[in-house]
């Protein structure tokens, strides 16, 4: 039997050829017959059916969830992005014809979705969610070309990233138990949560580094090195590193223990990649220690705290006053 071509396959439960693959949107298997040249024609007809008419975006939405969405986003991305589709993309869009949908249409959304009260970064993830939707539209034959208008999303305001002081940080360090264990690795790696609580002893290799391997949000393998008291500490010790599970219940005790009301555990990534900066890091080592899929992301930990900005200056006042 020659090669088959692609989309093509053999069913072990029934008998010909069939075809398996993305048609208008939706993952198909359809029956192309016994004869084998017959069932080549039928799948190039196949190949070049035109779009779907009449379609809506509620009829894509499923489709969409079900394929673009499975492959590029974790499964965190896919939870959320199906639950911001459900709860605004459907209601305020679903109804409207995927070949009628134009700019000024597209805008309405965004209004509609700041009239909801969201803030700007959650209007911009809903309208993020409906430009790769549209571009998918179009690889699937369902649109010709995308509506999506440009200069739509919402301009946000600069923000610093939410982290703790340095006083802080120490106070976090010295906590007692396995409360400041974490805090010190959380601290002095930059994990996630997601990422700590699967860490293993076992994961830190000859030469000092802790090797990430587990589910990683950006799904790439990476290698964090250590400081050097606390690779003296993980090498004493076996097993799971963090032996917590919740991190709500873990912000909050360690909140109670060192009086940092505000503290959550993320705030140990964010002072970890500051304090890099801060110190000089160069910021391509960091992108590669964080895990970030792109430099733009580690780029937001380029501007410099209050803190570091006040010992610069101070710095320069005793030079130029001496």
């Amino acid at each position: 039997m020659p090669k088959l071509p692609t989309n093509m396959i053999r069913r072990p439960d029934r008998p010909g050829f069939w075809f398996r693959g993305m048609l208008h949107g939706k993952l198909c298997v359809r029956a192309l017959g016994a004869n084998f040249e017959g069932a080549k024609e039928r799948l190039r007809s196949l190949k070049t059916e035109g779009p779907r008419v009449g379609a809506t975006v509620a009829d894509v939405i499923a489709p969409w969830l079900a394929t673009d969405v499975a492959v590029r986003r974790c499964a965190s991305g896919q939870r959320d992005t199906k639950a911001r589709t459900k709860r605004y993309l459907t209601p305020f869009l679903g109804y409207c014809r995927l070949g009628g949908l134009k700019g000024d249409r597209i805008q309405g959304y965004r209004l509609e979705l700041e009239g909801q009260g969201l803030a700007a970064r959650h209007v911009e993830m809903n309208l993020s969610d409906l430009r790769r939707m549209l571009n998918w539209c179009v690889e699937s034959g369902y649109l010709d070309k995308s509506p999506f208008p440009r200069r739509v999303m919402p301009r946000q305001q600069e923000r610093p990233p939410d982290r703790v002081t340095d006083k802080e940080a120490d106070t976090l360090r010295a906590l007692p138990g396995a409360y400041g264990f974490v805090c010190r690795l959380a601290l002095g790696t930059g994990m996630r949560w997601g990422e700590l609580v699967r860490s293993q002893a076992g994961d830190l290799d000859k030469q000092g580094f802790l090797v990430v391997a587990h589910k990683t949000k950006s799904g790439k393998l990476r290698r964090i090195p250590l400081p050097p008291t606390l690779l003296t500490e993980v090498r004493r010790r076996v097993g799971k590193l963090c032996p917590f599970t919740s991190n709500s219940a873990f912000n909050t005790a360690v909140g109670k223990l060192s009086g940092i009301a505000s503290f959550h555990v993320h705030q140990c990534r964010h002072t970890y990649a500051c304090q890099w900066v801060e110190h000089g890091g160069n910021l391509a080592a960091l992108q590669q220690v964080l895990g970030h899929a792109s430099i733009v992301t580690t780029q937001r930990y380029a501007r410099l705290g209050d803190e570091a900005v006040m010992r610069e200056a101070q710095r320069v006042a005793s030079v130029t006053q001496a």
